[in-house]
């Protein structure tokens, strides 16, 4: 009971803060990791500051991610999410919240938002296990899973991602798209509107 209750608070909060990056104003200070707004580098010239503020085209105003989440996950571009697209083995996973994959999201891809892979890793191709055991599910036969969200400051992928190791996923047949959507309308690659 008290598990799911944190896990119930900690769902609050995150959709709280995704909710309130939605209405930060271009040009707010914004953190580069945890509590840090800034990061000093040397250069031939002298220091230099690193900030980071809201642009007009950011999706959110989190932190950054890093770029393996997780010991054995892979970190993937463009590329191979456009491959992974027509592979029967995978599935491209759109890990956002559906009022952000309304919005425009990967043609192709499926959604499964982060506050629900743990209950829904049958669409994944793993067997729900009898209740008492190691482990929820049995993932020897899971489809490789290439996982987004918004971009390389959103947790919503990596929050994702935890889980589903967590509960029995192997972190090998993960395939982490850091760049998300933000990279992807970037890039001006093809997006779809209004898919849930």
């Amino acid at each position: 009971m008290k598990k799911l209750l944190i896990l119930g608070i900690s769902m609050f909060a995150s959709q709280l803060v995704f909710a309130q990056a939605a209405t930060i104003a271009p040009g707010t200070p914004l953190n580069i990791f945890e509590g840090k707004k800034e990061v000093v580098v040397q250069t031939s010239n002298g220091p230099v500051t690193i900030t980071r503020v809201m642009t007009s085209c950011a999706k959110n105003g989190g932190t950054l991610q890093p770029l393996i989440p997780l010991p054995g996950v892979t970190p993937v571009s463009e590329a191979e999410i456009m491959t992974a697209l027509g592979d029967k083995n995978s599935l491209v996973v759109d890990m956002r919240d559906s009022n952000d994959r309304i919005k425009g999201t990967i043609p192709g891809s499926i959604s499964i938002p982060y506050t629900e892979v743990a209950m829904r890793m049958d669409e994944l191709g793993c067997k729900k296990l009898p209740a008492g055991g190691k482990k929820p599910w049995d993932c020897s036969q899971a489809k490789k899973v290439y996982s987004f969200c918004n971009g390389p400051v959103c947790p919503q992928s990596p929050f994702a991602m935890k889980a589903m190791v967590r509960d029995g996923f192997p972190a090998t047949k993960i395939y982490y798209y850091r760049g998300g959507m933000l990279d992807w309308d970037a890039l001006g690659l093809t997006s779809v509107k209004g898919e849930f």
